[in-house]
Order: C-alpha cells, then sequence, then structure tokens
C-alpha cells in the first residue's frame, strides 16, 4: 500500500504535485484550526467555517465568516501568519527553504517542482531566487511590523499587543492575506496616511511578482558595481506596466466616479487615498478604509473587473494575472488591425503563450459565471451585486466583500473556497491537473479545415 502510494507521488507531473501540495496544506491549516488549543476559550467554530478559514489563509484571500481576533487564540492567530507565508510565498519555495535549513540537497525533481511554482522558463538558478525572494519579503515584513508597532503603541493596552497586531497586519499585507485580528479591517486608519502608506507598499511588494523584484534588485545592485547595463526582461517590462496601469488607472476612475458622490464631504487629500488603497488592496490586498457598500454600483462593478484580473504571475494574489489580461488586451487589439503576430517593447510573444493567455481568461470567466449561476439558485437572500463582487474577491484572492461572506450557506461557502483554491493555484495549473504528459501520444495529427467565425 505505502509502495504503491509512493510510486503514485513519484508518476505525477509537477503540476499534479503543486496542485496537491496546496490541497494537502489546506487540509493541514484545516486540522490545525480545529484543535482546541487554536481557539479561545468559549468559541465554537463549525467545520465548513474552519474549512473556509483555512482555505482564505493558505490562498491568501482573506475573506472569513468570524472575526480573527474574536475566535482564534494566540496560538491560532501565528498559526495563520504561517498559513499566509506558505500560502504567499508558495508551498515549494517554503519546503525548499526547510530543506536548506536542514542542510539537505536539492535534487533535480525539487527543482522542476520550483520552477513551476514559480512560473519559470528556467531551472538554473532557482534556490538561489528562493533565497532571495524570502530574504526581501520577510525583510520587508519585518521593517512593516516594528513600524506599525511603534506608531500603533497609543492605540492598544500594552507594547506586546501594539507589536502583535502590527506584524500579524505587515504579514497579511505583504503576502496578499487581508485578514485583521479585530474585525474592522483599516477602518481605524481611514485618515492616518503612514499606516496607508506601509500597508499599500507592502501589498504592492507582494503582488507585483517576485521575478520583478529580482530584477530590480540585480539591475541597481549591477548599476553600482558598474558594470554593463542591465536589460530588463519582457515579463519585468510587461508586469510592471500592467501592474501600474492598472494601479493608477483604478485609482483615477474611482477619482472620477466618487468626488461628487462619496468624496463630496471629505478633503481632496483624503479621497485621493481612498481611491490609491482601493485599487490597490482590489488588487490583492483585501483591506478597506471604509465600507465598500458606499461605492456606487459603477465603482463596484469596476472593482469585481480589476479583482478579476487580480496581480502579476509569481506573485502573492491570484486572479487570471495581469500579464495574461495585458496579453489577451494585445491580441484582440493586433487582430482588429489585422495584424497575425502580437508584439510590445520590441518582442513577439509566442503563439503558445498566447494561447495559455485566452485559455486561462475564458475558462476563468466561465468559472466565474458558473459559480455567480450556482451561488443565486442557493443565495436568494444575498443581492446579485454581492454574490458578484463575492466570486471576483474570491477568484481573485482579494478578499474584499460586501458583506455576504457570514450569510453564504454551506453549498455557498463551498463554492467559494474552490473559487479561493483555484484563485491562488491558477486556472492553467486546474487546466493542466488531468492533462497528459505529451500532446499526442499516437504522434499525428488530423487534416485541418476552415471554420468561418464571428
Amino acid at each position: 500500500m505505502l509502495y504503491q502510494l509512493r510510486l503514485r507521488l513519484r508518476n505525477l507531473t509537477p503540476v499534479q504535485a503543486i496542485v496537491s501540495f496546496y490541497f494537502v496544506a489546506m487540509t493541514v491549516a484545516t486540522l490545525v484550526l480545529l484543535m482546541p488549543i487554536a481557539k479561545k476559550p468559549g468559541q465554537d467554530v463549525s467545520f465548513i467555517d474552519t474549512l473556509f478559514v483555512a482555505a482564505s489563509s493558505v490562498s491568501v484571500t482573506g475573506l472569513s465568516p468570524v472575526s480573527p481576533g474574536e475566535t482564534y487564540s494566540t496560538f491560532g492567530l501565528i498559526c495563520m501568519m504561517i498559513f499566509f507565508q506558505i500560502g504567499g510565498l508558495g508551498i515549494m519555495m517554503m519546503s525548499t527553504l526547510f530543506y536548506l535549513m536542514l542542510r539537505r540537497r536539492i535534487g533535480l525533481k525539487q527543482r522542476r517542482l520550483i520552477q513551476t511554482d514559480v512560473n519559470s522558463y528556467s531551472m538554473s538558478g532557482m534556490v538561489n531566487l528562493i533565497r532571495d525572494v524570502f530574504i526581501m519579503i520577510t525583510t520587508a515584513e519585518i521593517i512593516g511590523g516594528i513600524l506599525i508597532g511603534l506608531y500603533t503603541i497609543p492605540h492598544y493596552k500594552d507594547v506586546g499587543s501594539a507589536f502583535f497586531h502590527g506584524f500579524f497586519l505587515s504579514v497579511a499585507a505583504a503576502t496578499s492575506a487581508g485578514m485583521d485580528m479585530d474585525g474592522l479591517s483599516m477602518e481605524p486608519f481611514a485618515g492616518d496616511y503612514f499606516i496607508q502608506v506601509i500597508v499599500m507598499l507592502l501589498m504592492i511588494m507582494g503582488g507585483i511578482g517576485f521575478p520583478v523584484l529580482l530584477e530590480i534588485k540585480r539591475f541597481l545592485i549591477g548599476r553600482k558595481k558598474g558594470k554593463r547595463p542591465f536589460r530588463f526582461s519582457l515579463f519585468t517590462k510587461l508586469t510592471t506596466f500592467t501592474y501600474f496601469g492598472l494601479y493608477f488607472s483604478g485609482a483615477l476612475f474611482i477619482v472620477l466616479l466618487e468626488y461628487r458622490k462619496l468624496f463630496a464631504g471629505i478633503s481632496w487629500h483624503q479621497g485621493l487615498f481612498y481611491s490609491l488603497f482601493t485599487s490597490a488592496t482590489a488588487r490583492s490586498g483585501g483591506f478597506t478604509l471604509l465600507d465598500l457598500n458606499q461605492f456606487s454600483t459603477t465603482t463596484i462593478l469596476i472593482l469585481i473587473v480589476f479583482m478579476f484580473i487580480g496581480s502579476s504571475p509569481s506573485s502573492t494574489g491570484g486572479g487570471i494575472r495581469t500579464t495574461t489580461f495585458a496579453m489577451t488586451l494585445l491580441f484582440i487589439v493586433a487582430t482588429a488591425r489585422g495584424h497575425k503576430h502580437v508584439h510590445i517593447f520590441g518582442r513577439e510573444f509566442l503563439e503558445e503563450d498566447l494561447r495559455k493567455a485566452l485559455s486561462v481568461t475564458m475558462f476563468s470567466g466561465l468559472l466565474c459565471f458558473g459559480s455567480v449561476l450556482i451561488l443565486s439558485f442557493t443565495e436568494t437572500n444575498i443581492p446579485l451585486l454581492s454574490l458578484l463582487f463575492e466570486t471576483a474577491s474570491a477568484f481573485g484572492t482579494s478578499g474584499l466583500s460586501l458583506g455576504a461572506t457570514g450569510d453564504l450557506s454551506v453549498i455557498g461557502k463551498l463554492v467559494i473556497i474552490m473559487l479561493m483554491f483555484v484563485g491562488r493555484v491558477s486556472m492553467m495549473y486546474i487546466l493542466l491537473f488531468t492533462a497528459a504528459r505529451t500532446d499526442n501520444e499516437y504522434g499525428f495529427r488530423y487534416p485541418k479545415e476552415k471554420v468561418i467565425s464571428g
């Protein structure tokens, strides 16, 4: 029995192994949070709610039917922070760090899994990549935790509570987990620009993508050492341009739509920070400065689109990812102009990558539409707009909500759990989970024939 299990594990493709590991991590997180020591005395959490919180923690989404600070003990909250790290940085990244601490050799199969988990084209330098990413993210979390802890000491009864809240908020922001301990999100700091800037920077750092951070690091180090000019990869150029293009355009949309409505009674700089923060958190963060129900319907619909797009590949966020959106949009523009090839920044996209981008966009849209269809049938007490918002938030692992999370039925929660899992693991991995190792085991192709479309 054990031999057969080991044989099956060895025969798993890298994609199947990654998906399985995330599923196992979610199961372990559920078992840990079910332990009495993980909850405060007198707190009774149902199995489905525990599974929901565990899935939200591992997928770094932030949706929760219960208040973490009121429900879970210090032990439970520390475990949740660990789950944030595992889910945010990636299963294989954390397991590799564990191997490195034990001074064990990283084999070829382990490197292939790392390559798949971080969406890399090459296996060279995988271990160094993981080490650098871990150091960068944890350093940012530590600095953010210290700054928030020192700044918020007057808000809490003692120094320990301030720093514990500070580190929990810092880790949740850097890993895009979006959970807070008090159930108030960032609303107590709605007028505090210092905390908002720290949290925004952490969310952007986690959501822009690890390869981008590493290339920026190599660019800065290379320039200081006087080396020849460093050339950024197409991935970094496309990711950075799309990420910040969506970020600033989202903030602009919110300002234009709300400056005579929600922002009418506040100062221009407070409205600007509201817009910048909301645009950042809709992509991957999950924190809110105010009740989202106060936004107009148009603004909420725009936030749904941004949550569906999500953050960048090889980041802590989910969704279809920024590069997928950019490639799909560029393909549509090129087709409309009659161009046979798609290119940007002096480089042409591979047909395989374009096909993947279109497949992910299409299947993700179908998945979200099907999920809303099911939820509209099972959650008759919740408005359709809230269901659309909840679906996009779960798939994009954003964690924002219009208040529908706690009112979901068991079936509704299972649907949201599935969306959080798919959004974090990525739709492409789900599509490839049952794929064969080769495109055609018989080695032949069918004749081609034109079909009228459009």
